[in-house]
């Protein structure tokens, strides 16, 4: 009797305790429920960890987004990509310009050169007509006379079985004088504008040897290394382009320790020093110097002309105090190092680098290796605290496990793939987000094959893929056509360049004017020789494997006899990519908000291990990629830009496909929380902005405890 009755009360029981449990346990709706500390906690997923927190030494997304967290650059890009200051309140770019006097040199009518009638001739030149505008910005125009300098130059040099090595020589320069252009602007054409007055032949032939000496004989192979360092060591003609810094005052590091000028040279010195391997050199090695003006104020003196290189301070400010010789010392000192291990310590051997300290708007509070990192808003922040009080990013390797966790309300945000989103749209509970990014997928041809090298060839072949299909079939809409090389969103990329319209019959049409028929089998056909090519990319990217099968199956269609073929990432580079041994391949880039395409476009740049592997040429595309490069007016940039898009695109050495849209989806309890100065708020829906991020404002996102109607 007793067993029966606990068998009938046992499912009781049980029963009551399930339907009290579904009231109190919190479901996705309720997350906060006995937890109000997860409406101020904000949670993101990875799918691997961070590596290092130094904003000069990562070079992972993990890391990086952590560190863009906790430090803060000299300027960013606000809503619209243009820059705006951070710990810099404002900032001027202006020129000084260098000339030398050549001596002895005679001017194109005979006369003997001089100082003095070098800088009369000048200055009268600039006084032309013609030249006003560009005379209206120059400040003075002055002689320096010769001085004597000093410097260490590295040189690279081979030993007998071909390894290299780096040796530092002394060199002595004799300067002879100097034309001094100051001007309150930079401008490119400068030294065309002196061209009539000295010849078109006086950068040519300059007698170095007269002005660059050492103290003792060089072997052979160090003089021949030195010598194709003399035009760097002594320029006949040079811009310096400077930017002057006026940096914020009251910011503060998270120790309270006042951010000032000397940060921002020691950062800079921390990037251009061997030891520290950083990855960020490229980006800083057009600088000159770093001067210290005062507390507040930096002169930033640029080598050359290059205008991307301020984009460059958008990059995190290390804390001086912290990560100098002195604390590194100390360092050392408090870890009880050996000798041995003090003599390779650096700044990648820090402390700091797993426990950073910055001037952003999260501070460092812990991280636990492979499982989470987690960030406390910054009270003391400049421009005021962030509305969460904690960040937390959770390392969750595998993605459908992370989207289970953001069905379950254990995280806010992760990668949602193109499907996935489609299946959010509808849903009351979440808010999606698409918006353009800064990548686009391409095919891309090596312009050296023979098969390829015909402009009209490449266009014929674009016009044969129906973008569409991609768009519709591989991205579910989540996509957008794209006609040339600069990224969408960006004001550099033409959106008047029309796409290559879908039309085989025209394509077909293409090809025989060019001499191809269709042989008995259907393939194209010229002098015997069928046109196929092999059409590769990279495994593992499931996209592009789908991109490639719909371009053989459209390119069939029209004769074209094309074969597929799928390697391993390391070895699609370094055999195929790298090596320009290849047909044609289906890959894509991650671009910047930079006009400069030199490294991609450029034909000095198509030799092996080069970024334009496709062997691109185009004498004009090369002349508007350097101007672009050394222009400093953001007008003329835009228009510079605008023509090389048009050039690229009618050449058609890539057929340019699709941009993927940024995906994002998030909980519709996040909103955007606005307070006017009376202290009232008003909560507004989170939009993207024209960077295709929607975290711009991330500072005032907040989680209600209810969905909002809007």
């Amino acid at each position: 009797m007793t067993i029966k009755r606990l068998l009938l009360v046992i499912p009781l029981v049980l029963t009551v305790f399930l339907l009290q449990s579904y009231f109190w346990v919190p479901t996705y709706e309720n997350q906060a429920a006995g937890n109000p500390n997860r409406l101020v906690t904000y949670i993101e997923a990875s799918a691997a960890d961070a590596k290092i927190l130094n904003p000069i030494l990562n070079a992972d997304l993990p890391s990086a987004i952590i560190t863009n967290f906790i430090f803060e650059g000299l300027l960013d890009l606000d809503e619209e990509l243009k820059l705006r200051g951070r710990l810099a309140t404002e900032w001027f770019i202006t020129e000084k310009a260098y000339l030398l006097v050549r001596d002895p040199y005679r001017f194109p009518d005979g006369t003997a050169m001089t100082g003095l009638e070098l800088l009369r001739r000048v200055k009268h030149r600039m006084q032309h007509p013609t030249l006003a505008d560009a005379h209206s910005h120059v400040a003075s125009i002055r002689l320096l006379p010769p001085e004597d300098r000093g410097q260490e130059v590295e040189l690279l040099v081979k030993d007998e079985s071909g390894n290299p090595s780096i040796e530092t020589v002394q060199v002595s320069i004799h300067v002879p004088e100097r034309i001094e252009f100051v001007l309150d602007h930079v401008d490119q054409d400068l030294f065309g504008y002196v061209t009539p007055v000295v010849g078109e032949e006086y950068w040519d032939n300059m007698p170095y040897e007269r002005y660059v000496s050492v103290e003792s004989e060089l072997a052979p192979e160090l003089q021949e290394a030195l010598a194709t360092q003399y035009q760097e060591l002594l320029p006949v003609s040079e811009h310096n382009p400077e930017i002057l810094f006026h940096l914020r005052k009251g910011v503060t590091f998270h120790d309270g320790h006042e951010f000032d000028a000397g940060d921002v040279k020691f950062t800079y010195e921390a990037i251009m020093d061997s030891r520290n391997l950083s990855p960020r050199t490229s980006s800083f090695e057009p600088i000159k110097s770093v001067h210290v003006v005062d507390e507040y104020t930096v002169n930033v003196v640029y080598k050359r002309l290059y205008s991307p290189a301020i984009e460059a301070w958008t990059m995190g400010i290390l804390p001086e105090h912290l990560l100098n010789h002195e604390a590194m010392q100390a360092e050392m000192d408090e870890r009880d190092l050996s000798e041995e291990a003090r003599k390779t310590f650096g700044m990648r051997d820090s402390v700091f680098n797993r426990q950073p300290i910055g001037s952003g708007r999260f501070q460092f509070a812990e991280w636990q290796g492979d499982e989470f990192i987690h960030l406390r808003r910054f009270g003391s922040y400049w421009e005021g605290p962030a509305e969460y009080h904690d960040y937390y990013m959770r390392v969750i390797p595998d993605l459908l496990t992370q989207e289970m966790e953001f069905l379950a309300g254990a995280i806010d945000y992760y990668v949602a793939q193109p499907h996935q989103v489609a299946r959010y749209k509808d849903a009351p509970s979440y808010q999606s987000f698409s918006s353009m990014g800064f990548a686009y997928t391409y095919i891309g041809y090596n312009n050296r094959n023979p098969l390829f090298a015909n402009p009209n060839v490449r266009q014929a072949l674009g016009m044969a893929v129906n973008v569409k299909d991609f768009l519709k079939y591989i991205l579910y809409g989540e996509g957008e056509r794209t006609t040339g090389p600069y990224s969408k969103n960006t004001e550099w990329y033409d959106s008047t360049v029309e796409p290559l319209p879908y039309d085989p019959q025209r394509a077909l049409a293409m090809f025989e004017e060019m001499g191809w028929r269709r042989n008995e089998k259907g393939w194209l056909e010229k002098d015997g020789k069928i046109f196929e090519f092999n059409l590769i990319t990279n495994s593992g990217n499931p996209i592009r494997k789908n991109v490639m099968t719909i371009v053989q199956n459209a390119w069939k269609k029209i004769g074209v006899k094309c074969r597929t073929q799928y390697f391993e990432w390391t070895v699609f580079l370094k055999d195929f990519v790298n090596t320009g041994q290849f047909d044609a391949v289906v890959l894509g880039w991650s671009m910047d908000t930079s006009p400069d395409l030199y490294q991609i476009w450029h034909s000095s740049q198509a030799g092996p291990q080069q970024l334009n592997f496709v062997g691109y040429q185009n004498p004009r595309a090369d002349e508007l990629i350097v101007r672009i490069r050394q222009e400093y007016n953001r007008d003329r940039q835009r228009e510079l830009a605008h023509q090389l898009h048009q050039i690229i695109h009618e050449d058609q050495p890539y057929t340019f496909l699709y941009a993927p849209l940024s995906t994002r989806v998030l909980d519709k309890k996040i909103v955007l929380v606005e307070t006017d100065d009376d202290g009232h708020e008003t909560y507004q829906k989170i939009y993207p902005t024209k960077t295709g991020d929607v975290s711009v404002y991330f500072h005032k996102w907040r989680k209600l405890a209810f969905t909002p109607d809007f």
